[in-house]
């Protein structure tokens, strides 16, 4: 039975309790997420997957065919927004520590797994899927090798549900090659890192074990649960995430990639990643880039200079992500779609930005055959906004679609804002 859903329904219900599987979207602008737009965009959506991408005035439909059919009225459709390198799901309020389950003692945690502690109850997740944002990439933090991540949706009865790609990749936290500087009211000199070769050389010596035991028949070691959990990072196709942003540490990490024989070996920061030129290109290694609403890191760099990183990597040819680690980077990952907005002031076209922070930290993590753009075979994960979705005032979903299921469209916070708006409007 064909039936049209109408925009008070899709605002105020959702569309949570009876689910349809074959749902047709019309006459919407498309953000493929390639690079590309589509006018008059139709978007065939069967159990979950999308069937049909095309323009509604050149590709016909029968009606009959579809259980839900939405007519969007030029309203802007986005693929879902990926928050990587995101605390997510892994804290509550951080200010309190009970609530916090990202960081485990020790140096040496590649075991550490972040996808059994994934909290699909998290308040603040509801928050972050009402901007856009429907995947993140659940990460450790602390230590040397923090642990390993895994790419979680939004969305989901519990962690195994909610699950898209189990244990990613390691999380190396780089050494710093300096020392020292300010804040940026009271700036001070770095200087070099006395301890830099020493803390390499641990780290070199835990690869070179770690390779050894996954290149060695099983009988002839005995396990080790630290380094079974790197075999993957040598062997097969589980990533290597090192953080860091000073051009020695990234400089450093090129060398070391090549060393290890590291299949994919990305870098997280960046911040200096375009000096490094062609040298970086070459090197084909990712970077999934540090905040993009922050201070400078070096005390003669211009104001400005975080703002322009996404456009002077795409200059030089480096292929980048954007991402949000910092301060209150969980509640904060709300702020993603924002930070490409900025990147569009200093550079970057509206769909380059768009793809920062959705195909492209999809290819990087692996999987960009089933998400990150709007495509046929794809997994239906998306958003339809009442306007750009990249600014502030505008990004207002009016539909999220997680693997073809409708998601809820408001918030608790968007609830407290009512409740309170109604009692001093009747004051």
């Amino acid at each position: 039975m064909k039936f049209l859903i109408s925009l008070f329904f899709l605002v105020f219900f959702g569309l949570v309790q009876a689910q349809p599987n074959r749902i047709l979207l019309v006459d919407g602008f498309l953000h493929v997420g390639n690079g590309q737009t589509i006018d008059y965009a139709l978007i065939g959506i069967k159990n979950g997957i999308i069937t049909e991408v095309g323009n509604s005035l050149i590709n016909s439909y029968d009606a009959n065919d579809w259980d839900t059919i939405i007519h969007l009225d030029k309203k802007h459709i986005y693929p879902g927004f990926v928050a990587a390198n995101s605390t997510l799901g892994l804290t509550e309020i951080d200010a309190v520590r009970a609530t916090r389950d990202y960081n485990e003692t020790g140096s040496f945690n590649p075991h550490v797994r972040t996808q059994i502690a994934y909290n699909v109850e998290s308040k603040v997740i509801s928050t972050v899927l009402t901007n856009g944002v429907l995947l993140c990439q659940a990460t450790p933090r602390g230590g040397i090798i923090s642990g390993t991540s895994s790419i979680m949706s939004l969305s989901g009865w519990n962690w195994e549900d909610a699950t898209i790609f189990a244990n990613d990749g390691i999380h190396v936290n780089w050494p710093s090659s300096l020392q020292g500087g300010g804040w940026w009211a009271e700036p001070a000199p770095k200087k070099q890192n006395e301890n830099y070769s020493k803390q390499l050389k641990e780290l070199n010596e835990f690869f070179v074990m770690a390779r050894t035991y996954a290149n060695s028949p099983k009988d002839v070691v005995e396990y080790d649960q630290r380094l079974d959990a790197m075999k993957e990072c040598f062997l097969g196709s589980k990533r290597v995430y090192f953080h860091g942003d000073e051009i020695q540490q990234i400089s450093d990490i090129i060398e070391f990639s090549k060393k290890h024989e590291i299949n994919y070996p990305v870098v997280i920061g960046g911040y200096e990643a375009h000096l490094l030129g062609s040298r970086m290109k070459d090197s084909r290694i990712p970077v999934m880039l540090r905040r993009i609403h922050s201070l400078p890191e070096n005390e003669d760099d211009p104001i400005d200079q975080s703002f322009k990183l996404p456009y002077l990597l795409k200059k030089e040819g480096i292929i980048f992500s954007i991402q949000n680690a910092g301060d209150m980077e969980a509640m904060n990952a709300r702020n993603l779609p924002f930070q490409a907005g900025t990147a569009t002031a200093y550079g970057l076209s509206e769909e380059e930005a768009i793809e920062a922070i959705s195909l492209s930290p999809c290819k990087i993590m692996g999987i960009d055959k089933k998400f990150g753009s709007i495509e046929k075979g794809k997994s239906a994960t998306l958003f339809v906004s009442n306007g750009n979705a990249l600014e502030m005032k505008t990004n207002q979903p009016f539909l999220i679609l997680i693997n073809g299921k409708f998601m809820p469209i408001s918030n608790f916070q968007n609830e407290l804002f009512r409740k309170y708006s109604e009692k001093y409007l009747k004051n």
